[in-house]
């Protein structure tokens, strides 16, 4: 076990033996960011978020491709390769034993008119975020994702959802979150500013922020909180390299349970039940995809000419789905031509209505470009 190992065990069995109160507030937010900051110094090398990994540590060399990618995370042996099979036609070698998958194996399947990319990622164990069965290799490419969905056995203990999650916590992944509404702005002088917009009830305070970011070495910065946090939460702020990423839970095997456990497993949030080998639900699973990776589709109207209903344009709302990034998606060019445009869809005020390029557009909106002349 390394020194660093080492360190982040004492302070865990440290943080176990002191009562949550009031009183020992700040004494755990000081425990949690040194933790973070070893943690990081642990999966990154010395230097932490700064720092390179070696090469042995990266994620697998997948070229992104299509209009959103999906990870696949897992035990081994819970149907991951099947449902690839399943989705995308992509051949992925499938097993009664274990670690059948050993690299990771990319597919494409077509859903409303968008490609989108699944990869189909090897089986990590207990300890992944730690190097243990190529576990960093698996998460550090589930990063680059737009969406994870958790493949689990419906026939094993649910404790493996939690080992799952707290293997990808672990590596500065948070699941179902979005980035806290915090602004740290580094200064030159004036000690530490700090500012609530919202009243404080889950541990942050201004002594407690000037704690953790003594532990950081920032003595001069201005805080400001816009939404009511964890002392957890601004370490990740701090921290600055955390992926907030959407996941699905993917219950498998289903055919293997009673409508009683079914029942039991509905009361889960943020899950589908299938089954990849008799394609029971896979419906409901790629509309789940669609829903939460907020994909729309754009249809492009040449002048003169009719839509083009087979090969929409797909943005994603999240990122503010403008007229703008609809012509950056096209081609870069464009923008330095463009005039105006006519809408027709839910955006538009009237039936077809001119925009500028700040117009934001709704799922299936048909765009016209008009250049400069």
């Amino acid at each position: 076990m390394s020194d660093v190992q080492k360190k982040i065990d004492e302070l865990e069995a440290e943080m176990a033996r002191t009562q949550k109160n009031k009183a020992t507030n700040y004494h755990l937010g000081t425990l949690k960011a040194k933790i973070a900051k070893l943690k990081s110094e642990l999966i990154n090398g010395p230097g932490g978020k700064s720092a390179g990994t070696k090469n042995a540590e990266r994620g697998f060399d997948v070229t992104k491709s299509g209009d959103t990618r999906i990870g696949l995370v897992g035990f081994p042996s819970v149907g991951k390769s099947t449902l690839l099979t399943t989705l995308t036609g992509t051949r992925s070698e499938a097993a009664a034993y274990e670690f059948t998958t050993l690299t990771c194996i990319p597919g494409t399947m077509k859903y409303k008119g968008a490609r989108i990319q699944v990869l189909d990622l090897p089986g990590i164990i207990e300890g992944a975020a730690d190097g243990r069965g190529r576990g960093r290799q698996v998460i550090s490419t589930a990063r680059t994702c737009n969406m994870i969905l958790i493949v689990l056995d419906s026939a094993k203990p649910v404790t493996h959802k939690k080992i799952i999650e707290s293997e990808l916590f672990n590596f500065g992944i948070r699941i179902n979150q979005k980035p806290p509404e915090v602004k740290i702005v580094k200064k030159e002088a004036g000690g530490i500013g700090y500012q609530e917009m919202v009243k404080q009830t889950k541990g942050m305070s201004a002594d407690a922020a000037r704690l953790v970011l003594r532990e950081y070495k920032i003595s001069c910065a201005e805080v400001i909180l816009r939404e009511d946090i964890t002392v957890d939460q601004f370490i990740d702020v701090i921290e600055g390299n955390r992926a907030y990423i959407p996941v699905l839970y993917v219950f498998n095997k289903i055919d293997q349970l009673t409508i009683e456990e079914l029942d039991i497993l509905d009361q889960m949030p943020n899950y589908v039940p299938i089954s990849s080998q008799h394609q029971w639900n896979l419906e409901e699973l790629m509309e789940e995809i669609w829903n939460r990776c907020n994909m729309l589709r754009i249809y492009t109207k040449p002048k003169g000419k009719s839509p083009d209903y087979d090969e929409p344009v797909i943005l994603h709302s999240e990122r503010n789905a403008t007229i703008e990034q609809f012509c950056n998606r096209l081609h870069r060019s464009i923008m330095s031509e463009f005039s105006h445009a006519f809408v027709w869809g839910r955006s538009a005020k009237h039936q077809p209505q001119r925009c500028g390029k700040d117009h934001v557009l709704m799922d299936e909106d048909i765009v016209q470009i008009c250049k400069k002349i």
